[in-house]
């Protein structure tokens, strides 16, 4: 029997409207598991955003850092729930759970990867933002800061210069002294052709005067001068080691906004020895590739030198001279997206004589789904060893080891969460297997 127009037209139609009905009813039972668990008998759709939601996209890219993950084919949220109060966080937890829907947390941090407010492995999936969830108390006084910042080119001895800088880098010039380093690209004026810039930008909490007499000292070949130095307060200084202008109001920093989002992908390093000078001439070649490539040297020592590495999870700690970021960012998302990735590869695979190998030890807070991820709910431990150790060294079997106590059910996972220990391993089993990797 052939089958009427109708009937094909009422197929199509229950066909289309599927995903809606299916989307709705998640929602419908998501508030009223809200209100059931909730002590209060507060609105919560008032603070739940669909994609039928007019202020859907802007809430979903308010703080999104990468623009590479708020494209229209990558995967979005069933709905964004922005909690009010802390009470309002734990019936989240408890009927995301109860419903069986996975669950994105973002708070506003560095996000390289999107992991926050996207889920590549797992659908459907909800976010719960903790953006209205900003009260601050700070009690710090009135201090003096100085900031400064110089430059110095290729053709004024750059390479030297920051040799030289590696040096000294995690041997504390003083305690109150912090110096970075940013590398980019430049066009040298009126000659046609580009150059290598390093710029170095420091933080120093006390007088300028014994700031110039500590550089003098530790580090006279930045020539630095009073001319060079601005005095501000704390707040600012911090809004000035943001990246924002001298004098910006200190505000800016409640907004949450990266001004200067892009879409970027980003890797890191730590280098436990000076890269010698050839290998910095080989790097600039690698930079003169890029069109708006950015390399950044931060400084350990210090204080995280007196920690030991496997008393917090973060286990960077004695014998890290700086920190290395490796970042390309395009503003136009129909640029070739795959040549700047692969630039920041190329980058990485050019440093690997250079720095901290076995493992080759990664900045957690600047995620790089290259070093591994998780392919699906089940979090492999195998898997999940590779980047793990990335990040967090010996400390990476602890954190397995807790994360099997605190949530044996895996429930709060993404591409790169610490992953449960397999069920086949006994208690007896798991015990040894964590004394072993301790």
């Amino acid at each position: 029997m052939v089958p009427s127009s109708s009937s094909i037209l009422s197929i199509l139609l229950v066909l289309l409207l599927s995903p809606f009905i299916v989307s709705h009813a998640l929602q419908d039972r998501f508030l009223k598991c809200l209100s059931r668990t909730s002590e209060s008998s507060f609105p919560f759709s008032t603070v739940l955003y669909t994609p039928k939601n007019s202020s859907f996209n802007s809430v979903l890219q308010y703080s999104a850092q990468n623009l590479r993950f708020t494209l229209p084919s990558v995967p979005k949220p069933e709905f964004i729930f922005t909690p009010l109060q802390e009470s309002h966080i734990q019936a989240v937890v408890i009927c995301s759970k109860q419903l069986g829907i996975h669950l994105r947390v973002r708070s506003g941090g560095h996000d390289f990867e999107g992991l926050s407010y996207v889920s590549e492995i797992e659908s459907p999936f909800i976010v719960v933002d903790l953006v209205k969830l900003r009260s601050i108390s700070v009690d710090i006084e009135h201090s003096s800061a100085w900031v400064q910042a110089v430059t110095r080119t290729l053709e004024q001895g750059a390479t030297k210069l920051l040799y030289r800088w590696q040096q000294i880098a995690d041997q504390v010039l003083d305690e109150d002294l912090f110096i970075r380093v940013q590398i980019r690209t430049a066009n040298v004026s009126g000659q046609g052709k580009r150059t290598i810039t390093t710029s170095y930008n420091a933080m120093f909490l006390g007088d300028a005067n014994r700031l110039l007499q500590v550089m003098k000292h530790s580090f006279p070949e930045l020539g630095l001068t009073r001319q060079d130095c601005i005095e501000t307060n704390w707040i600012n200084s911090t809004v000035y080691m943001s990246g924002f202008a001298n004098n910006t109001p200190p505000e800016v920093l409640l907004q949450r906004i990266n001004m200067d989002r892009a879409y970027f992908k980003g890797k890191s390093d730590y280098a436990r020895k000076p890269i010698p000078e050839k290998a910095l001439e080989g790097l600039w070649e690698k930079l003169f590739e890029a069109e708006s490539p950015l390399v950044v040297f931060t400084p350990y020592g210090g204080m995280m030198n007196r920690i030991s590495e496997s008393q917090t999870p973060f286990p960077h700690r004695k014998g890290i001279k700086f920190m290395i970021l490796y970042w390309s960012s395009w503003q136009d998302a129909t640029e070739n997206v795959a040549e700047h990735i692969n630039w920041t590869r190329r980058v990485y695979s050019y440093m690997t004589p250079y720095v901290s190998k076995n493992p080759r030890e990664a900045y957690a807070n600047y995620r790089d789904l290259d070093l591994g991820m998780n392919r699906n709910s089940n979090t492999s431990f195998v898997e999940a060893s590779a980047f793990g150790t990335n990040y967090f060294k010996g400390n990476f079997y602890r954190l397995v080891h807790v994360k099997t106590k605190v949530d044996p059910d895996n429930f709060f996972r993404h591409e790169q969460s610490i992953p449960t220990l397999p069920q086949q391993m006994g208690l007896r089993n798991e015990v040894e297997f964590i004394s072993s990797k301790a």
